[in-house]
């Protein structure tokens, strides 16, 4: 009578073994002669930019943070147009795939709008997410919105209303406290200011 493992591996396609390469292989692949359009590019490891950044050499160093999203008009020219003196802290990877969806979105609005009332700083964490303790820095990107020195909200990897639309939220002072699309964070908002 067959065991288990046996009936297991007379299941297996014999392609599928046989298209196996021995571990120890004792003849290793030749190199691609230099510029063979055939060669497989090697996987170049993510580029991790920590700290203070500009805009300009995250997107010098990381040429495809384009985005080419369809964009809400109406909040992107209700960003030009909001009380000024607010300060927008933007926390990114730039080896995280969400801070690469969302910060060029951002950026695109932002160019959209025009003149800005607020400012706008970015900082580069690591894959640590390595952030002052009072940042309490989980999920990237996070967006701070701040006014007179103080939080008024932030977003913290998605927007469910779409980046640009709840950072007017934010800016405006129609929601305050956390927004985001994760379940695990608490409540989408905090709802209006009081």
């Amino acid at each position: 009578m067959p065991t288990v493992i046996s009936r297991v591996l007379a299941s297996v396609p014999v392609l599928a073994v046989l298209a196996c390469k021995p571990a120890t292989d004792p003849t290793p692949p030749e190199p691609a002669p230099a510029g063979d359009a055939a060669a497989e590019p090697a996987e170049a490891a993510p580029v991790v930019m920590v700290g203070p950044l500009e805009r300009e050499t995250v997107q010098q160093e990381l040429p495809h943070w384009v985005s080419e999203a369809e964009l809400d008009a109406e909040a992107v020219a209700g960003l030009a147009t909001v009380p000024p003196g607010a300060e927008v802290v933007i926390y990114l990877g730039t080896w995280c795939g969400d801070s690469h969806r969302e910060v060029p979105r951002l950026w695109r609005a932002f160019d959209e709008a025009g003149e800005l009332p607020f400012t706008v700083e970015l900082h580069g964490v690591d894959t640590d997410k390595s952030a002052p303790a009072e940042i309490d820095l989980r999920y990237v990107p996070t967006i701070i919105v701040r006014r007179d020195g103080q939080e008024v909200g932030r977003i913290v990897e998605s927007a469910p209303e779409g980046m640009e639309r709840e950072l007017l939220h934010l800016l405006q002072g129609t929601k305050t406290g956390l927004i985001t699309a994760r379940t695990d964070l608490g409540p989408s908002s905090l709802g209006p200011s009081s």
